[in-house]
């Protein structure tokens, strides 16, 4: 038995000694000035190796600069770069282009911040729900506290009855839902 403690105390030494080899101990304070902003949240980790989250996947695509803009004026892109999982239904700029004259700038004005949160949490569900898993009249409650409803028509997945499904890329926190049209939240 004294052996076996032996080995085992010379053996918990060896691995403690080689987890600290190198080490150092480091009592240095980063101080960031008044004014200044600090490297962000989850959206500033720089990653190239791994899946995009859902926000990374938008903002890889040219049809999507819209949404990305919004995303950034709504203060949104942090929440969305988290774990998750989120299901996000992504309209493509086109899709912003078919709202009436004036409505994208009037929601990026900061007055009307709120609205513009209220609408981009319209889009988004907390669960990754791939288009398979969508069914006919099935209900989605949104993170804005709203409903979506799904259907199928002609072997295509809608929202609300006014925006279709075009693809859905997965990403390593959810998976996105690109659509053709906004989603207009109810009035209330």
């Amino acid at each position: 038995m004294k052996t076996f403690t032996r080995l085992f105390a010379i053996f918990f030494l060896a691995a403690f000694l080689s987890c600290n080899d190198g080490a150092t101990n480091s009592s240095e304070t980063t101080t960031v000035a008044p004014g200044e902003n600090p490297a962000g949240g989850q959206e500033a980790v720089q990653d190239d190796e791994s899946q995009k989250d859902v926000v990374k996947v938008a903002a890889s695509s040219k049809d999507h600069t819209t949404l990305v803009a919004a995303l950034k004026q709504a203060g949104l892109v942090t929440s969305l770069s988290n774990a998750g999982p989120f299901t996000v239904f992504a309209p493509v700029n086109a899709a912003f282009d078919k709202l009436p004259a004036g409505t994208v700038d009037e929601l990026m004005k900061e007055e009307k911040k709120e609205d513009l949160q209220n609408m981009l949490q319209y889009h988004v569900f907390m669960s990754a729900q791939s288009a398979e898993s969508l069914t006919d009249g099935q209900t989605l409650g949104m993170v804005n506290g709203d409903n979506v409803t799904i259907s199928g028509k002609d072997g295509k997945i809608m929202l609300n009855n006014s925006a279709t499904i075009v693809t859905s890329i997965t990403a390593s926190n959810g998976i996105v839902h690109v659509i053709d049209g906004v989603l207009l939240p109810p009035k209330k």
